[in-house]
């Protein structure tokens, strides 16, 4: 089984890498990030005093054990279908985070949030939280 990383956990594992060390090691070549999520890291990065650094750590501290996958066009489907879906029902979810949702839903990854109720109405999203107590 592979994971897809969300933004949180990303942060999570930057701010205090000992706390996720064990996951990522116990996952290490499973793990996955969303381009969408390398975006919002960025944004963080960027709003930092020291933006280079930030940058630094993204790359060479987190990136490395991770693969990359990209938002493409089986994603960009995958997002109108579940939106539509739950549109039709009366079910908002952020965008960012159905973006995200849709790269996991296409790849077939279970999605790793601490933020469980920002994903719980997407049908068919398998969810875990590391950082639960």
């Amino acid at each position: 089984m592979n994971f897809l990383l969300d933004t949180d956990i990303c942060s999570a594992h930057l701010k205090r890498p000992a706390g996720l060390m064990h996951r990522f090691m116990q996952h290490s070549g499973g793990l996955c990030i969303s381009s969408i999520t390398l975006g919002e890291l960025c944004t963080w990065a960027f709003k930092r005093p020291d933006s280079s650094e930030s940058i630094r750590r993204i790359e060479n501290e987190l990136l490395p054990d991770l693969t990359l996958l990209d938002f493409n066009s089986a994603c960009a489907y995958q997002f109108g279908k579940v939106r539509a879906e739950l549109l039709k029902v009366g079910i908002s979810v952020s965008r960012a985070d159905l973006l995200i949702a849709s790269v996991a839903l296409t790849h077939d990854l279970t999605m790793v949030t601490h933020n469980i109720a920002d994903y719980r109405n997407i049908p068919g999203l398998r969810l875990e939280d590391w950082l639960a107590p």
